[in-house]
């Protein structure tokens, strides 16, 4: 089913986060925002949570210390122990090289798997709804018009705050 969406583009990002911030307050659902670069405190005007996947990286992380230490342990004292100068078999300087990589590797490519499963990236995904321009020089303010929607209400915000265009389009 495909949403209704009122679009307002903006030149500015001052304005697009102006309109944000006035959006938010005013009890619009915002859609999405989109702008052709990375905008500072725009995240806060939306009112969004920080991410979880910082969560995920420590958690990855944790599984790839004990699997990397558990294995190589498992293989120095267990499976294969080698007396090898009168040194401990399960010599932990020996460890941390290994298990310095393991961490790093398993929590940088779980949060890369996280971070792919959370934003829906996965192929044959249908293609969601992106303004024009907003690669070049625009930036847009989306929000959803749905059954509560004021549309001379959320035009006006959104000249207010310097929109050059508003129109209505559909989603996927």
């Amino acid at each position: 089913m495909s949403a209704r969406l009122f679009v307002a583009w903006f030149e500015e990002e001052d304005d697009i986060r102006a309109a944000t911030t006035a959006a938010r307050e005013a009890g619009f659902n915002i859609y999405d925002i989109y702008t052709p670069y990375a905008v500072h405190g725009l995240d806060e005007a939306m009112g969004l949570r920080p991410s979880r996947l910082t969560a995920v990286c420590l958690g990855f992380a944790l599984v790839g210390l004990g699997f990397a230490l558990g294995f190589q342990y498992w293989a120095s004292v267990v499976s294969w122990p080698l007396n090898v100068g009168g040194k401990p078999l399960n010599s932990l300087p020996a460890f941390i090289p290994v298990t310095f990589e393991l961490t790093v590797l398993l929590a940088g490519l779980g949060t890369v798997a996280a971070l792919l499963v959370r934003a829906g990236l996965y192929p044959r995904r249908p293609q969601r709804f992106v303004p024009e321009r907003v690669t070049n020089d625009r930036f847009a303010l989306a929000l959803a018009a749905d059954g509560r929607f004021d549309e001379t209400g959320a035009r006006g915000l959104c000249r207010r705050a310097g929109a050059v265009e508003t129109a209505f389009a559909e989603a996927c």
